[in-house]
């Protein structure tokens, strides 16, 4: 398991180079097609669950370089002259053989950081089991409108919910207006297979929690997401119908500041950001 802990170590350096290219790339070009920053965030999530990637001789992202695990495991104290290759960065390996006193010691640490890691995993999935079941049981009065439609009034803002069938779910006393803009930016999500790909973002998220520019990046694509979908609706309607797509996404806005995996709601904490955009 220590193993696959300093592999996932370096993934996550490797795709910490990647994302802040990413970001770069996000504000010299701003007026880019949004579903060409989701394909860019594809790129970064390759990166969290590829041990290896290609090489290029035009490449800007560093080469990283770490320990062997196996040379670790030795105890020797020629270890300590032979520590490189592919965990962790040349700076932590120089750190580590003129400053560790002992071999054993840094295979402690290593194995005391896997099992805090590994409880980190836990902790979150079940957080987001218990999440999903919450949603599902608010869920389990929804009326049947009509295909894959539900309204419930339990639901404070519309969203979208399943894997193999997804379903969208209304609250009551919406507007016919605001409701075929709703479905309009719902069935959107699931042509896209958006509650596919951000629920893998999800999990990658919780696979490499203890990576900070992972939790902000998280909230970017969730960001993208809805852009993309705002953008794909709003290709064919005229300036007054945007006008009133951005009410109605004023209308259905959430309060909640969270980003979870579930659900994927219409609403969204970048309001302003949205609505200037769709505009």
């Amino acid at each position: 398991m220590t193993k696959i802990f300093l592999m996932i170590i370096n993934m996550s350096i490797s795709a910490s180079w990647t994302i802040l290219a990413l970001l770069f790339l996000r504000l010299l070009f701003r007026k880019l097609p949004k579903w060409i920053t989701l394909f860019l965030w594809g790129i970064v999530a390759i990166r969290l669950i590829c041990p290896f990637y290609m090489e290029s001789i035009v490449s800007l992202l560093p080469t990283v370089e770490g320990i062997d695990i196996e040379k670790i495991n030795m105890g020797t104290s020629s270890t300590h002259k032979e520590i490189s290759t592919n965990v962790l960065p040349s700076i932590v390996t120089e750190a580590i053989t003129t400053t560790t006193p002992s071999v054993d010691l840094l295979r402690y640490v290593i194995s005391f950081l896997t099992i805090v890691w590994l409880l980190g995993i836990v902790v979150l999935l079940i957080c987001a089991i218990i999440h999903y079941c919450h949603t599902q049981r608010k869920l389990s009065t929804a009326i049947l409108l009509h295909d894959n439609i539900f309204q419930s009034e339990n639901v404070a803002s519309p969203f979208v919910l399943g894997f193999i069938k997804p379903k969208i779910y209304l609250p009551f006393q919406m507007s016919e207006q605001d409701m075929n803009y709703v479905l309009a930016h719902e069935q959107a999500h699931i042509h896209r297979k958006d509650h596919w790909w951000k629920t893998l973002g999800f999990l990658l998220l919780i696979l490499h929690w203890f990576n900070p520019l992972l939790w902000f990046s998280y909230l970017l694509l969730c960001k993208d997401i809805e852009f993309a979908c705002d953008e794909k609706v709003v290709k064919t309607l005229n300036q007054m119908e945007r006008a009133e797509y951005s009410q109605t996404i004023l209308t259905c806005s959430t309060k909640s500041k969270i980003c979870l995996a579930y659900p994927i709601g219409f609403g969204d904490i970048r309001l302003k950001d949205r609505v200037k955009f769709v505009l």
